[in-house]
């Protein structure tokens, strides 16, 4: 159902495609459509700007429309026509000259066809306009993420309780995602890792057949989708054995320089000085160039949007933003740490939304 929250949404919009210098924009990504109308399908567009409000969609989704967005004006198209075909016949009776439209949703055919169709209307590349609204969470969107933070905190404790030394990393992913929508999730937040021994040296793993018996520590990274879409991510790494000194070693130096970049977390901070602070850490330890990626990036709708953290990154930390701060040694033929949490950034500090112990237990 469309609430305040969303007309609030589309006014700061508005203001945004203003200041572009646009008529209108067109926007195609399902989740930017959900964001500013409450509509949850797909394949359904939103026209917005100063002097139109407008979904595109097809009869698969009428009622729900009506259900979740009754105060938008929808045009529903049938089997018989393709949405550039409508969208040919519709946006000119709007009387625009040019439209934004979302470089990073809308494929080159589909803008093709538009512009085919259009003419002369102008069709302008735009990116990030609605991205950048979303990385403020207003607090349903934060307590979303704590109800997704749970889920994955709860799927997790049930999945280690179900270990056994013959399980292989597959076999514990299928168990984990299990686990999560046993406690509410709508699903995983994305394929988890779970990487036993020389595996979690590849920061992006996919579990295997490797038995949790065959190496004495294991990496973890997994999240939660909540019933309204937003996503957590967590990594922690435990042990399963007597876990080699080494491994010990840079476990420290990764816990170490992750706290230290939370620490850092408040308003008004560069996210590239929080970076910083953790890729300093592990730089005086003599790991820097088993730390390539940035040290984390926001989560919501998605698992990877604004802000990022990052060595260029030029985003600036604000109140609401929530974002991961992961930072990982990865040395090949050993194994590698990474610790993850998630963090709201507050008025004057920052919260940790998580909450699994960060100790390397056995």
């Amino acid at each position: 159902m469309t609430t305040d929250r969303h007309i609030s949404r589309r006014q700061k919009l508005i203001q945004a495609i203003r200041k572009a210098g646009l008529s209108a924009l067109l926007v195609t990504n399902p989740k930017n459509v959900s964001y500013l109308t409450g509509f949850t399908g797909e394949d359904s567009y939103l026209l917005i700007g100063p002097d139109a409000t407008q979904i595109f969609s097809d009869s698969r989704f009428e009622t729900q429309l009506h259900d979740e967005c009754p105060t938008i004006q929808a045009e529903v198209r049938t089997a018989r026509t393709t949405m550039p075909e409508f969208l040919a016949k519709e946006l000119p009776k709007f009387k625009l000259s040019q439209i934004g439209i979302e470089a990073r949703s809308m494929t080159v055919d589909v803008r093709d066809s538009l512009v085919e169709k259009l003419s002369p209307l102008q069709l302008v590349s735009q990116t990030g306009l609605v991205e950048e609204l979303r990385q403020i969470k207003d607090p349903e969107e934060i307590d979303e993420l704590r109800l997704a933070v749970d889920q994955a905190e709860r799927g997790y404790a049930l999945m280690k309780s179900l270990l056994l030394p013959s399980m292989t990393e597959r076999q514990a992913a299928h168990e984990l995602e299990h686990g999560m929508r046993r406690f509410g999730a709508l699903k995983a937040a994305f394929e988890p890792i779970i990487a036993v021994g020389s595996h979690a040296a590849l920061p992006h793993y996919r579990a295997g057949l490797r038995r949790f018996d065959e190496s004495p520590f294991v990496l973890c990274d997994w999240g939660a989708v909540s019933p309204r879409g937003y996503h957590s991510d967590l990594t922690r790494v435990w042990g399963t054995g007597k876990v080699p000194p080494k491994l010990l070693r840079i476990y420290g130096v990764v816990l170490n320089a992750q706290q230290a970049a939370i620490a850092a977390i408040r308003p008004g901070v560069k996210c590239q000085e929080v970076d910083g602070v953790a890729r300093k850490v592990i730089e005086q330890a003599g790991y820097s160039k088993y730390f390539g990626h940035g040290l984390g990036h926001g989560i919501g709708l998605d698992i990877h949007e604004g802000p990022r953290l990052s060595p260029i990154s030029t985003d600036e930390l604000k109140p609401g933003m929530v974002v991961t701060v992961e930072p990982g040694i990865y040395l090949p033929g050993l194994g590698g740490v990474r610790i993850e949490d998630d963090v709201l950034v507050t008025r004057d500090g920052c919260e940790v939304l998580t909450s699994v112990p960060h100790e390397l237990e056995a």
